[in-house]
């Protein structure tokens, strides 16, 4: 297995297709690859912005999507590097969430560490006058790594 730099396009590709519960996303600060020895695109992850506006927007980046196909400690690998990578560019924290009904094996493998679940919500962020239907409305655990 080996870790390659990706485009928005391609990991959203691989988002589209493979994702349980999430669309591809709008924006990213970088996404990362990885392909086996055959050089078969296994797994993705994005990082991006935080999306939670009180949350430093500068030291702190979010994994936004994570990917598979079910390729063994791939999502382990994805999230180490990306781990790797933002401290590499100076980043100080990096998060993300998962449904609370996710294990989070793979986090717990590459060093992360569980800080809470939200509660959920039934109507989410949508509004009638901003109608969303983003993701799931369930309870999430927020997980970081410094």
């Amino acid at each position: 297995m080996k870790l390659i730099p990706l485009t928005l396009k391609q990991a959203n590709e691989l988002v589209a297709e493979l994702h349980r519960h999430h669309k591809p996303v709008v924006g990213h600060r970088f996404s990362i690859g990885l392909v086996d020895d055959d050089g078969i695109l296994r797994g993705a992850v994005i990082i991006g912005r935080p999306v939670a506006r009180n949350i430093d927007q500068y030291t702190t980046a979010e994994v936004t999507r994570l990917v598979t196909d079910g390729t063994k400690n791939a999502c382990s690998m994805l999230y180490a590097a990306a781990w790797r990578a933002w401290r590499a560019m100076g980043g100080v924290r990096l998060i993300t969430y998962v449904l609370a009904s996710e294990s989070g094996g793979s986090l717990v493998a590459s060093g992360w560490k569980e800080l809470y679940t939200t509660k959920g919500s039934a109507s989410g962020w949508n509004v009638p006058s901003r109608p969303r239907t983003s993701g799931p409305q369930v309870p999430k655990t927020l997980w970081e790594m410094k």
